[in-house]
């Protein structure tokens, strides 16, 4: 990504020399920081005001209430998971967080179910096929909240921010699905070619 983001300093470069926009060119590029700082501190606030909450829900028992509503589905798609262990406790919540559409919210919680999956089953140097599935369903991430798009769109003077939720609803349905059936596929694959 280095040389990605280099590359296109340069040809903005290059382009506002030839153009003969240089001071354009750096007139954006200094806005442009001052933009990035201002998305940050609003995507921030954002993830710790729903961070914290998800926090409280979890020290509340709300996630285990969660665990309970999920588990029927959870236990059929993770096969041999504990339905009782802390991996699914964080997988119900970074799937929660998913849903609220708070994507950078829901990392730690991957990062924790992933820890706890690796510790459960014992995987050693290769990922199970449950990590794979969590993979594929955290990456597709089921949306029923957009927040940090809503979010995003008010801050850039959308007059109707949520407007876009039969759009998120179809996309992301859709993106599970089939995420889901391929992963389910490759695995069926992986265990007649003989990998754990």
């Amino acid at each position: 990504m280095k040389w990605v983001f280099a590359g296109l300093v340069a040809f903005s470069l290059i382009f506002g020399i030839i153009g003969g926009d240089v001071a354009a060119v750096s007139d954006a590029a200094l806005s442009e920081v001052q933009n990035a700082i201002t998305l940050c501190l609003t995507l921030c606030g954002i993830i710790c005001l729903w961070s914290g909450i998800m926090r409280v829900a979890q020290t509340a028992g709300l996630v285990d209430v969660l665990a309970k509503v999920f588990r029927p589905i959870l236990t059929k798609l993770f096969k041999g998971i504990d339905p009782n262990g802390k991996a699914l406790g964080f997988i119900v919540l970074n799937i929660t967080a998913n849903m609220l559409g708070l994507g950078n919210a829901s990392t730690p919680f991957g990062i924790a179910a992933m820890r706890e999956l690796e510790k459960e089953e014992c995987t050693g140097e290769y990922a199970s096929n449950n990590m794979v599935i969590f993979v594929v369903l955290n990456t597709a991430s089921l949306q029923i909240i957009p927040t940090t798009a809503a979010a995003l769109r008010l801050k850039n003077g959308s007059a109707a921010p949520m407007e876009i939720l039969p759009v998120v609803w179809i996309t992301s349905l859709a993106a599970v699905t089939i995420s889901l059936i391929t992963a389910k596929i490759l695995s069926k694959q992986r265990k007649k070619a003989g990998v754990k």
